[in-house]
């Protein structure tokens, strides 16, 4: 019998009409499925900017098995608009979707959606007080949203008078350290026990990753800012906040060409490691910065960098063109390449099991 095409067409697309007006609870209910994950490492791919591309990879170290476009694949629903950061806490996977202005959670034993959190403006990293009350920040809202992580509900909100930008954390004690990045220069300090900004520390321009080393010394990588009007290039560096006194202990500073990001720590705590082309290395006990790269960037469009805290493996991502899909390179703590493997479209940030 011969196909009709025009009835394909109307089916798909009644398919499509029927799916857009049910809610996201719903539609997943529907159709999940999923295979069970064990150890290794969560890549969230930001996709392109107002496309809706973004994914998420997930690679067993192990067995070097990489399932791409997990969440989709689990829940029949695509994950969002650039997909920004993602943090494990009792067993949940929290995706924070950028563009969306929402942050999924899921099951990390098989992908599965769980719940959402919607409301946000822009938001950008999640950190957990404990397990009722969570902090996100945001790009663009000029505050820290709070939330309860049981009813996925917001309950408050922390301004940031003066801060439009808020994003990565780390906690020592009971305070919170705020990077404050977009043309800013500014770490905000937050009582988590009474939600307040109770200090400011000045920094460098553009503060943005935040790492407490095994002294419990805050470090932040300071990108130095681009050209705007009526704002200044500062030089990027690399600085040590002491976190008793909150005040700016040892400063490193690069280049004026330089572009540094993605700051991250390896599992002793004791080294530092940077995206500046190639890839630099700095113990916490130094007092220099090194004359050449840990790792050479080898014609690499080096996008993200990420160290699994328990074997302080190397992962990097390579963006490629920012249109097809990225490679990740997976490195031994000492720099020997142990394998590599394609993920999603502008691999951006890693969230270990």
């Amino acid at each position: 019998m011969p196909v009709n095409r025009s009835n394909i067409t109307l089916l798909l697309l009644l398919l499509l009409a029927f799916a857009g007006c049910m809610k996201d609870d719903e539609w997943i209910s529907r159709h999940q499925t999923g295979t069970l994950l064990s150890g290794g490492v969560f890549i969230i791919n930001e996709g392109n900017f107002m496309y809706g591309n973004a994914t998420l990879s997930f690679y067993d170290p192990a067995t070097r098995i990489v399932k791409n476009d997990l969440f989709y694949n689990a829940n029949g629903l695509p994950l969002g608009d650039v997909a920004q950061s993602m943090i494990i806490h009792e067993n949940l996977g929290y995706i924070v979707i950028n563009n969306s202005g929402k942050v999924y959670v899921i099951n990390t034993l098989d992908g599965k959606y769980v719940g959402k959190i919607t409301g946000l403006t822009s938001p950008r990293y999640i950190h957990f007080v404990n397990s009722e009350k969570a902090y996100i920040t945001d790009l663009y809202a000029g505050q820290i949203t709070i939330i309860n992580p049981k009813t996925y509900q917001i309950t408050g909100t922390i301004i940031t008078t003066g801060h439009a930008s808020t994003e990565q954390m780390v906690q020592w004690n009971d305070y919170l350290f705020v990077s404050c990045w977009s043309f800013d220069n500014t770490v905000l300090v937050i009582d988590t026990r009474t939600d307040a900004v109770v200090d400011e520390i000045k920094t460098g321009k553009q503060p943005g990753g935040l790492v407490l080393d095994k002294f419990n010394k805050i470090w932040t990588l300071c990108d130095g800012g681009w050209s705007k009007i009526g704002t200044t290039f500062r030089i990027p560096m690399l600085q040590r906040i002491d976190p008793a006194t909150r005040t700016i202990e040892k400063s490193f500073s690069l280049t004026a060409d330089a572009k540094p990001s993605r700051l991250a720590i390896n599992g002793m705590r004791d080294s530092l490691l940077f995206i500046n082309d190639g890839i630099w290395k700095l113990g916490v006990n130094q007092s220099a910065l090194a004359k050449s790269p840990f790792l050479s960037t080898q014609n690499h469009l080096y996008y993200s960098l990420a160290i699994d805290p328990q074997t302080s493996e190397i992962y990097l991502s390579d963006a490629i063109d920012y249109l097809q899909r990225g490679v990740i390179y997976r490195y031994s703590p000492l720099g020997a390449k142990v394998d590599s493997f394609k993920t999603g479209i502008i691999p951006g940030a890693f969230c270990f099991k």
